[in-house]
């Protein structure tokens, strides 16, 4: 075992659980976290949830769930090469999906829209809400009781929160909740949580040109038309003079994430040589984050994006699903927000004698923890019992 660096999240001075709990004997709070996630019901809701195309359409297309099993192997793997902690990056990468709803992004759209009036949605602060509240596994406590830095990683997957009090999704949920148990949103979090957020790009980056080829969105001159992929691609064939464009990819995408991951390690090291923090509330008070791309990868990362933005999320073929995936949840939750009576009967005694936002978020959380599959089966149900 490494000795971890001076700059690590250690386990043994973790800030502790909202509710006191007698730690276990064989596994540390962070590889506990992990166990708990991994245990949860939303998480294995994930493999039934979109990435970006329609998960039953093709057997090998990436699942929330698989995706978020390529993040942390990502993830841990960085942090191995850091002297980090392991299970903390991989219990914030494994569970950084958790709260999206059915169809992707599109699905978050539409609750996003249908909330409009009682908080908005936004899928990172679904995930603190699942793992605190909604996931019901223990006598004692809502959620999973998950330790103060996984909570925090969680939250700031995408930076410090700034402004939150403007912000209707996180003035509904969050102000309440930090107003007992203090996540400190206005710093970064730990390195294990950057890198965390660094392996997310990493993994559906590369992932979705896999999957954006399978799904025949573009052919490899079109890819190479980014110059670093071309440069990649011309490394590839110079050295196998034999290979078919479906395995063309597949190397491409494994050096590519290597080529990644690599600029990662060398620009983190550059910052942490220049800050040279001395634990891991440095990392956490410095204003900007440590782990962190070059800037020329940045500039290609950039570049990534848009031709995945253009020729893949953005493709007309993908538009039927798209919007099939936001009347589906538009149509389930005016249904339900009228009639209760279409709710299954926890839902509904959950919904009695309550206030119409105190309804509207009950139900948006209903349809948030929807599979793909689930959600189209309940919109039927509703549409069926509208008709009759």
């Amino acid at each position: 075992m490494y000795k971890k660096a001076k700059y690590a999240t250690d386990f043994n001075n973790s800030r502790g659980r909202f509710y006191s709990e007698s730690e276990s004997e064989h596994r540390n709070p962070f590889h506990r976290d992990k166990d708990r996630v991994i245990h949860s019901e939303h998480f294995r809701l994930l493999k039934h949830k979109t990435q970006v195309f329609i998960a039953h359409t093709e057997d090998y297309y990436r699942t929330r769930l698989t995706h978020s099993i390529e993040v942390s192997q990502i993830a841990r793997t960085i942090s191995r090469i850091l002297r980090l902690d392991e299970d903390l990056s991989e219990v914030l990468a494994l569970s950084h999906d958790l709260g999206h709803p059915p169809f992707s992004h599109s699905g978050e759209e539409a609750l996003d829209e249908c909330m409009r009036d009682f908080g908005g949605f936004d899928h990172n602060v679904q995930t603190l809400k699942i793992v605190t509240r909604l996931e019901k596994r223990y006598p004692d406590f809502g959620g999973l009781n998950l330790s103060w830095e996984t909570l925090e990683g969680i939250l700031k997957h995408n930076g410090p929160i700034k402004n939150y009090k403007n912000k209707s999704p996180i003035g509904f949920f969050i102000k309440d909740f930090i107003s007992n148990y203090d996540l400190e949103i206005s710093t970064f979090a730990s390195l294990e949580a950057q890198i965390s957020s660094l392996s997310d790009d990493i993994a559906y980056n590369n992932h979705d040109i896999d999957d954006g080829f399978r799904a025949k969105k573009f052919k490899i001159k079109d890819i190479c038309e980014i110059e670093l992929i071309d440069t990649i691609y011309q490394d590839i064939i110079e050295e196998y003079t034999s290979l078919d464009d479906f395995m063309i990819i597949q190397e491409l995408v494994r050096r590519l994430i290597g080529f990644m991951v690599n600029d990662l390690l060398v620009q983190t090291n550059k910052n942490l040589r220049i800050l040279k923090p001395q634990s891991v509330e440095d990392i956490r008070c410095h204003d900007y984050p440590i782990a962190a791309f070059s800037n020329k990868m940045k500039k290609q990362d950039k570049e990534l994006r848009k031709f995945l933005h253009e020729r893949v999320y953005s493709h007309s073929s993908m538009d039927s699903d798209r919007n099939n995936g936001r009347k589906i949840i538009k149509e389930l939750f005016d249904k339900l927000l009228i009639n209760n009576d279409l709710l299954p009967l926890k839902i509904k005694r959950d919904c009695d004698d309550q206030n119409l936002s105190k309804k509207a978020i009950i139900i948006c959380d209903f349809i948030a923890s929807m599979t793909d599959r689930s959600a189209t089966a309940n919109h039927a149900k509703v549409i069926e019992q509208k008709n009759l």
